[in-house]
């Protein structure tokens, strides 16, 4: 890096979500901030504003329950004071028990809360050239999120390597283990090779072919005029697979070679594989089940997979574009880079998915910037918490098949002894709420 002499306060790139939150926490700790935002100078296909925090896609928060895993991280973040969560419940819309919001006049207080704190102040342009914007702060917050300029996520390469940086996601659905039918589910690798280590849903010639048409006829997501996407044959979604021909499938993620039933021997027309997703084998990804297929459209359809027919689905599918780091590969759980310290990033381009997710992580990345600043050590949150077991996944998942995540009980520790899922999710946010009362209480003034 250039030997420059260092702006001595914090530079954010991006106000988004994430960017505020963290402008925000790091002015309150008596921390000056520039934050970077290229909006309304140069805007990006989405953004109709040039305000801060506008949200582009849903005005919901999603759900205020404690026992709804969007709920208890919202939760943890009023504990740590988020100023984009109490934005939101001060301009909030009636939405029964989500929490929805004004988008407008949500993002219209954001700005003048930051714009009017003596700490905060506004860089109004494109950031383009990385190495330099580093060299001149002692610390930078990368928080620019999917529509990352063209050309700062070209200068992000250059410190990160080409191989890091992905322009979009294809996200297969994902399950909990414990809502896989496992009396038609069965375990068992191809041709036996190895440890047992799929899920398989076995599937006869009358069910493949009604599963086909249901993905043929099924409502699918429009593509964005910015999002483009051209598939790449590695990578194509199930229903582009179909449109090519019926039997593509069973040529592709669906191919029941080798896949015997181990106890009767039994073979199929076609199989479903699901492998494990985290490390404590909570959850499963439907191998090769990318799609565009809309949400209500994929419970549907996926509910006709045998052993999958009441499944509890934490993550559905996707296709879209997605700028976002190999965060296992590049980032410490205090969400810096492991080759430069003093650079972290928040929000979506560390491969979180969500609105509250993203601001999550903003939080997080605030609060270490401060103990770096302060000359003191920060714990990350714990994995008990809805927001440390987000931070676990996107800095300890494997990198090689890495893919961003939204909130889910299944990234939490289960509790040792059997319970009812009711009482489960009840355990689940009593144990995230104390921890995370414990370590918020532990930085404020």
């Amino acid at each position: 890096m250039q030997d420059q002499k260092k702006n001595q306060a914090v530079a954010i790139v991006g106000a988004g979500l994430a960017g505020s939150e963290a402008a925000w926490q790091l002015a309150n700790r008596g921390h000056e901030v520039r934050l970077f935002e290229m909006r309304p100078v140069r805007m990006t296909a989405a953004h109709k504003t040039g305000e801060c925090a506008e949200l582009v896609c849903s005005n919901s928060f999603k759900s205020r329950s404690v026992e709804n895993a969007h709920g208890l991280l919202k939760a943890e973040m009023a504990l740590y004071k988020s100023m984009i969560l109490e934005t939101g419940e001060r301009f909030s819309v009636p939405a029964g028990q989500a929490l929805a919001i004004d988008r407008e006049a949500f993002a219209e207080s954001v700005s003048a809360q930051l714009k009017a704190h003596p700490l905060i102040s506004f860089c109004n342009e494109e950031v383009a050239d990385v190495e330099k914007l580093i060299g001149s702060h002692s610390h930078v917050i990368f928080a620019t999120g999917p529509l990352t300029s063209d050309i700062l996520a070209t200068s992000l390469q250059e410190i990160l390597g080409t191989q890091y940086l992905s322009f979009y996601d294809a996200i297969a659905p994902v399950v909990t283990a414990e809502s896989i039918n496992m009396n038609i589910a069965f375990r068992a690798s191809r041709y036996g090779k190895g440890d047992a280590d799929y899920i398989n849903c076995p599937m006869q010639r009358e069910q493949y072919e009604d599963f086909i048409e249901a993905v043929l006829n099924a409502e699918k997501v429009e593509l964005h005029q910015f999002e483009d996407i051209r598939p790449f044959e590695g990578c194509l979604p199930i229903e582009v697979m179909v449109e090519r021909g019926e039997e593509t499938l069973r040529f592709g993620p669906m191919k029941p070679v080798g896949l015997e039933h181990p106890e009767t021997g039994q073979r199929f027309h076609a199989v479903v594989q699901l492998r494990q997703e985290n490390a404590l084998g909570s959850l499963f990804n439907l191998v090769g089940f990318q799609t565009k297929m809309t949400w209500s459209a994929q419970k549907e359809v996926l509910a006709m997979i045998p052993g999958l027919e009441n499944a509890e689905f934490v993550r559905l599918g996707s296709v879209h574009r997605n700028t976002f780091i190999n965060s296992p590969a590049l980032l410490n759980p205090q969400l810096n880079l492991k080759s430069l310290p003093n650079i972290f990033f928040a929000g979506q381009i560390t491969g979180v998915e969500g609105y509250m997710e993203s601001t999550a992580m903003g939080i997080v990345a605030a609060r270490q910037v401060a103990a770096s600043l302060e000359d003191r050590e920060e714990n990350v949150p714990s994995t008990e918490t809805m927001i440390g077991a987000l931070i676990h996944y996107i800095t300890e998942s494997d990198f090689s098949s890495f893919q961003p995540m939204n909130a889910n009980f299944g990234l939490l520790d289960p509790p040792e002894k059997k319970m009812s899922k009711s009482e489960r999710k009840a355990w689940y946010a009593e144990r995230a709420l104390k921890k995370t009362a414990d370590y918020a209480n532990r930085m404020q003034k």
